[in-house]
């Protein structure tokens, strides 16, 4: 039985996903992807892409334990008529005082409804000497960006 992939589905999904990640919650995060999903990022992180949802869902429990990580969706764009969609997020690493923004596209399981493959785009490199990683003369505020984490 196929899910029909509507945009409405899609922010559902991508929603139910942050939720999840936001949690720590493993069992919640497995269950948003296909089990063969990857994940993609830019250079520059180790042991990448991330394959398959149990290595993404450990993936980020390991990073709400150890570095804070929290995150918010600040735009989403679903397409109307491909099982594709684009976000964009803060990623807020509490425990260091840091956060870093990118975009994400979505691309999902026509069959299932769920995510298949995720492709991570950073708004600037991960900058350690920087409070937040963001892009410069960006108005984050006047746009109504989260400026400080959930939470905080």
């Amino acid at each position: 039985m196929s899910v029909a992939i509507t945009p409405a589905h899609m922010e559902a999904e991508i929603r139910r996903y942050f939720a999840a990640c936001n949690a720590g919650d493993f069992a919640a995060l497995v269950s948003c992807f296909t089990p063969d999903a990857v994940h993609y990022f830019p250079l520059g992180l180790p042991e990448v892409p991330w394959r398959g949802a149990e290595t993404i869902a450990r993936k980020w429990v390991w990073c709400v334990e150890t570095l804070g990580s929290q995150w918010t969706i600040e735009k989403i764009l679903c397409s109307p008529s491909a099982p594709e969609a684009v976000i964009e997020w803060t990623h807020w690493k509490r425990k260091a005082g840091t956060a870093l923004r990118g975009d994400e596209w979505y691309v999902f399981c026509e069959r299932t409804g769920l995510i298949k493959e995720i492709r991570a785009y950073y708004a600037s490199p991960a900058d350690g000497s920087v409070p937040i990683s963001e892009l410069v003369g960006f108005d984050y505020a006047g746009r109504g960006y989260a400026l400080k984490a959930p939470g905080a």
